[in-house]
Order: structure tokens, then sequence, then C-alpha cells
């Protein structure tokens, strides 16, 4: 196991999607890259198809959407549709200083 795998997530970013969705997948790549730059970023994927249920929980209405945690598990910011890297980047710091 790498260092990184034993290290504390500061940063959550959890994306909500579909399989035939391509703002999707231009939403994983974004993320990825966030997760690339910022070393204390975890990314999760959730289809909202294969889990229905944490979906509703967080009551996801449409995909892609991300929702950024702070390490206790706080929502930041939540956002709908294809973000670009500077706004992921920019809502990274807030769930930093959570």
């Amino acid at each position: 196991m790498s260092i990184q795998e034993h290290a504390p997530e500061a940063v959550h970013l959890e994306l909500f999607s579909s399989s035939f969705c391509g703002a999707c997948r231009r939403t994983r790549g974004i993320l990825d890259t966030t997760a690339r730059l910022v070393p204390s970023v975890r990314v999760t994927e959730i289809n909202v198809a294969d889990d229905p249920d944490a979906a509703e929980r967080v009551a996801i209405t449409a995909t892609p959407t991300v929702i950024v945690r702070d390490s206790h598990g706080k929502q930041t910011f939540r956002g709908e549709g294809v973000p670009n890297i500077n706004q992921v980047l920019a809502a990274t710091p807030a769930a930093l200083d959570a």
C-alpha cells in the first residue's frame, strides 16, 4: 500500500453519475485531475442506477452532480452539470478549512 492510501483524506469529492452520461465522463476527468493536483482529495463515484438509495439520501435530481465534503463529511459545495477545473479547485479550500 502507498503512503497516500494511509493518509486521511481532507476533501472528498462525490460524483453522482449515470451510465450513458457524456457529461458525467467529462466531470470524472475533471475530478481525477483535481485529485492528481491536490493529494488530500479522494474521489468517489456513485452510479444512481446502481445505488438509487444513496442518490435519494442526498436528493440527487440530475447527473452529473458533484458534492464536495470536508474530512468530517460535511457538505461544503454542491453543483449540477459539468464543473470546470477552476470551480472544483476553488471548492477544495473551503472543505480544507472546514
